[in-house]
């Protein structure tokens, strides 16, 4: 059994196919999903799908696409409290995507929802993309979470390993480019990593410029577990022991959680 952890169900590649992309995805093994909001607007959406799918479970978080976005007023109580929500993600910084000039509104997005996500007690999961040294310098606080879809340098990885975080790997593990990727994979400790699609994008090979679905996973997680001298067969029960360690609101009862949502 896999689990894809990072899986946009939101998105508009999902409309009006949702059980056939989950059948897709059981077919292959991968028999849960974790749906991550980016923008603010699909946060209802995503909970409404955890709370209707025994197999499914959300993080609720702002891009820093949404930049100048008051998350206070999306990342409620009523929201975080539900049992199917398993953390604030994806939150972070991106100074390719949404340039330097806005350096500073994303850091105020940012750390509002660290804030958030410490009062709940929940872990985080982080996009950070050519923003490293302001990434770790705003990650000293208390925190725990998974660095999303992980591509930045061995440094960074080694500096949130010694902080107790784990580490995504996604289709881009696979690319034929990515052997930076793959080096800085091969030391992470295998009861840190996860696997994650983040469909619709990075469709790994032998997908790669398709449109990516959960089934995938298996393809990124084949990969990481060669890395690391294993079968699929071996490395999946470690992949979903270090999910439920990383989001230890998903060992939880999951008829109490869907009788009990706000």
């Amino acid at each position: 059994m896999l689990i894809d952890t990072h899986c946009h169900l939101t998105d508009n590649y999902v409309s009006g196919d949702l059980d056939a992309v989950i059948a897709r995805a059981a077919d292959a093994g991968v028999t849960k999903i974790i749906c991550p909001t980016a923008d603010p607007a699909d946060i209802s959406r995503a909970v409404q799908i955890a709370n209707t799918h025994d197999n499914i479970w959300a993080t609720i978080g702002i891009h820093p696409e949404y930049h100048g976005t008051d998350a206070a007023k999306f990342l409620t109580r009523d929201v975080l409290t539900n049992p199917r929500v398993v953390g604030v993600g994806e939150i972070g910084l991106d100074y390719h995507e949404c340039g330097g000039d806005t350096r500073d509104a994303q850091i105020k997005l940012f750390t509002q929802q660290l804030a958030i996500a410490h009062e709940y007690d929940l872990p985080v999961a982080i996009h950070t993309r050519d923003a490293e040294r302001d990434t770790l310098d705003i990650l000293q606080g208390e925190c725990r979470g998974v660095m999303h879809c992980f591509t930045s340098s061995w440094d960074m990885a080694r500096e949130m390993l010694n902080r107790g975080f784990y580490f995504s790997a996604s289709g881009i593990l696979t690319f034929k480019n990515a052997a930076d990727v793959r080096e800085t994979f091969a030391k992470i400790p295998t009861d840190r990593l996860v696997v994650e699609t983040d469909s619709p994008f990075c469709a790994p090979v032998p997908y790669r410029g398709k449109q990516c679905e959960p089934f995938m996973v298996t393809e990124t997680a084949r990969v990481l577990a060669d890395i690391h001298g294993l079968t699929l067969e071996q490395f999946a029960p470690i992949l979903e022991q270090n999910t439920y360690n990383l989001y230890p609101r998903m060992r939880g009862d999951l008829q109490f959680a869907k009788h009990n949502v706000k």
